[in-house]
C-alpha cells in the first residue's frame, strides 16, 4: 500500500524501465548484426557497441540492480564517511517483473500510490554518444529500440504509463519519419537527448533552423519533448583535463566531472533560446527531466548579461522565454519554493526517478518537500501540471 493517501492524483514525470538483453537487437536488420553484443568479461556480461566494451552502465542486462532509493541518505546528508560509490549503492536486488513489463508495473504503481507516469528507458542513454560518428547507425539502432519499446510496453498503456520513445535528429528526414512512426502508435511524449546532434560534418545544435521542420511537426502534434539526463558526451571534455578515458563510470567518484555535472543541460536550454527554436515555435512543450534545477539561476544570469550586450542576437528576451516555457522536474532535495518563484508553479513537475538508486524508494514522499506550498499548488506539482501537458 502507498505510504499515505493524497487527495489528488499523482502523475510522476520520471519513472524508468529496465530493458531486456535483446532490447537493442531484436529488431536490428540483419545487415547490422553484431553491432550490439553482450560479451562475458570476468564472468559478467557487458555491452559492446561496435566491438567497444562500455562501462557506462555496469550491468546492461539489469538482472541484478541497485535498490530503489539506495542513494537517498547520500543526497539527504552527504557522504561524511567518504564511502565509495559501490558502498553507497549497497546490496543489489534481483530485477522484478515490474521493472520489465507494464502489467506488473501497474500493480506496483497501485502499491506506490502513483496513478500515471512517464516511463523512460535506461539503456537508451548510451546509444547516441557511442555512435556519434555514424549517423545512419544511430537511426537504425534507435528505431530498433523503439520497436522493442512499443512491442513490450506500448507508448500509452491504459492511459497510465506513457513510455517515451527515443528520437535522434542527425538526419532530418529520418528523424521526422521516426517521429511520425511513434505518433501513429500513440506516443504522447518523446525523449530527446540534451546534447549536440551528431552529423556527417560534425555536431550542431538541435535548435538551429535546419531542424525547424521536425519541431514544427512536434508542435503540431502537441507531444511533450522530454530532455532527460543522458550521456551527452561531455566526459570527453573532462578527459582533456584529466587525461583519462572518456567514459563516466558509475562506481568511481569522479569529482572533477561532478563540478560540471549540469553543463550539458545548461547548454541544451541555452541553445533553445540562443539558436531560436523556442521563439519560432511558441506552442512547443519542453521539459527538463532528471537534471534538477541548480543550473537554472546561473544560466538565467548569464543569459541576462549576454542579452544586455547583444539584444539583436536573440529573437526575444531569452530570460523570460526560458522562465515561461521550460518545465522542470527538480530533485526532491532542492528548494522547489524558490524555483517556483522563478518559473511559476505551473512549470514545476514531480519526478521520483523510480526505481533508480538516485531516486525515491517511496515516490509519494516527494510531497514532503512541498510544505511551503498551498494544497492547490501541491496538487499541480504532484500531477496536475504534467497532466495538462500530456492531455493537451
Amino acid at each position: 500500500m502507498p505510504s499515505r493517501d493524497l487527495p489528488y492524483p499523482l502523475f510522476d514525470a520520471d519513472n524508468h524501465l529496465y530493458e531486456t538483453e535483446d532490447a537493442l537487437t531484436r529488431y536490428l536488420p540483419k545487415a547490422y548484426e553484431g553491432v550490439i553484443q553482450y560479451p562475458l568479461v570476468n564472468g559478467r556480461k557487458k555491452i559492446a557497441v561496435r566491438g567497444q566494451i562500455s562501462d557506462y552502465i555496469p550491468n546492461p542486462t539489469f538482472d541484478r540492480v541497485a535498490r530503489p532509493g539506495a542513494w537517498e541518505q547520500y543526497f539527504r546528508e552527504g557522504n561524511p564517511e567518504g564511502k565509495s560509490h559501490r558502498e553507497l549503492f549497497g546490496a543489489p536486488m534481483d530485477s522484478i517483473p515490474a521493472f520489465r513489463e507494464p502489467v506488473s508495473r501497474l500493480e506496483l504503481m497501485n502499491d506506490l500510490g502513483i496513478q500515471r507516469t512517464l516511463m523512460f528507458p535506461t539503456l537508451a542513454s548510451l546509444i547516441e554518444e557511442r555512435m556519434r560518428d555514424d549517423p545512419e547507425l544511430i537511426h537504425v539502432v534507435v528505431h530498433a529500440l523503439n520497436e522493442w519499446l512499443y512491442e513490450t510496453w506500448g507508448f500509452n498503456h491504459k492511459d497510465r504509463i506513457y513510455t517515451t520513445p527515443v528520437i535522434s535528429l542527425p538526419i532530418l528526414d529520418k528523424a521526422i519519419a521516426e517521429l511520425d512512426w511513434c505518433l501513429e502508435r500513440g506516443a504522447r511524449a518523446i525523449l530527446v537527448r540534451p546534447a549536440p546532434v551528431p552529423g556527417f560534418g560534425g555536431s550542431r545544435s538541435f535548435a538551429l533552423p535546419e531542424f525547424d521542420p521536425f519541431w514544427k511537426r512536434v508542435e503540431a502534434a502537441g507531444v511533450l519533448v522530454a530532455m532527460h539526463s543522458s550521456d551527452s558526451g561531455y566526459a570527453r571534455y573532462s578527459s582533456d583535463w584529466e587525461g583519462k578515458g572518456s567514459e563516466m563510470k558509475p562506481f568511481e567518484a569522479q569529482v572533477f566531472r561532478m563540478m560540471a555535472e549540469w553543463r550539458p543541460v545548461t547548454d541544451a536550454v541555452a541553445s533553445w533560446v540562443c539558436h531560436g527554436a523556442l521563439f519560432r515555435f511558441p506552442e512547443l512543450k519542453v521539459s527538463v527531466i532528471e537534471n534538477g534545477s541548480a543550473w537554472l539561476v546561473p544560466l538565467l544570469d548569464e543569459l541576462a548579461s549576454v542579452y544586455k550586450k547583444q539584444p539583436k542576437g536573440f529573437l526575444g528576451d531569452p530570460v523570460e522565454e526560458v522562465k515561461n516555457r521550460i518545465h522542470i522536474s527538480p530533485f526532491w532535495e532542492e528548494d522547489m519554493f524558490e524555483l517556483s518563484k522563478i518559473v511559476g508553479v505551473d512549470r514545476v513537475l514531480f519526478g521520483s526517478d523510480y526505481p533508480h538508486p538516485e531516486g525515491l524508494a517511496d515516490p509519494v514522499t516527494y510531497v514532503d518537500a512541498l510544505k511551503k506550498f498551498s494544497e492547490p499548488d501541491v496538487a499541480k506539482i504532484m500531477g496536475g501540471n504534467l497532466a495538462r501537458l500530456i492531455d493537451g
